[in-house]
């Protein structure tokens, strides 16, 4: 198991709107595009074979790197190549990172430096939460499932822990990349999930913010 010690202080960056990857999760991934292929050749020949997922965050008529400033790294778990020399990968997530200064030239991709503090539970032991009242989240999910016309097994969401309950959902169920965001930058697992409820009871509610005081 890797220590934030053995984190390195610049990573190649993956931008993707709505991806969200979290730790201990695994997120699968579809590369075609040269430079990101040329990402993942490179990612391979180091020790811990890290690329950084990150939304973009672009707004109009400001300057910088229109990025989020907190993202999440993944190791390179598996990976196959297609007949068309495309990959299929998944990366598991490690830890969070909040993002430093962008490192110009020598690659297609984007790198940059990255700090890790501040995420030690990342690299911990699997969160409980204590305050979960499974049932009553489970009843509101299902609402949520029907009103988007979505399928799911129930059996296998009652019996997982909570940690993978909670991430799954959150990585993924369809909201906006700036939910998305808050999601990840939760502090943790109980966080999350009030997050995630309150992302649910909106979406029921059709958006209507003066329903969710």
């Amino acid at each position: 198991m890797m220590k934030q010690a053995d984190l390195p202080d610049v990573i190649p960056l993956f931008p993707l709107a709505g991806a969200l990857l979290l730790p201990r999760a695994r997120l699968p991934l579809h590369l075609f595009e040269p430079r990101y292929l040329a990402m993942l050749e490179d990612a391979l020949k180091t020790p811990q074979r890290l690329i950084g997922m990150i939304q973009p965050n672009k707004v109009p008529g400001r300057d910088g790197p229109g990025l989020f400033s907190i993202g999440c790294a993944g190791r390179v778990t598996q990976f196959s190549e297609t007949e068309d020399g495309r990959y299929m990968l998944t990366l598991t997530g490690v830890s969070r990172f909040r993002l430093g200064e962008e490192i110009e030239g020598f690659t297609p991709y984007r790198r940059a430096r990255v700090s890790w503090v501040g995420f030690d539970q990342d690299m911990g032991d699997e969160e409980s939460d204590p305050a979960f009242e499974r049932t009553e989240f489970l009843k509101g999910l299902a609402q949520f499932f029907e009103a988007q016309e979505l399928e799911t097994d129930w059996d296998s969401l009652k019996e997982a822990d909570d940690e993978l309950l909670i991430n799954s959902l959150s990585m993924l169920l369809g909201f906006e990349p700036e939910d998305k965001q808050a999601l990840l930058e939760a502090p943790s697992l109980s966080t999350r999930r009030e997050t995630l409820v309150t992302l649910i009871q909106f979406a029921l509610r059709g958006g209507d913010e003066d329903m969710m005081q």
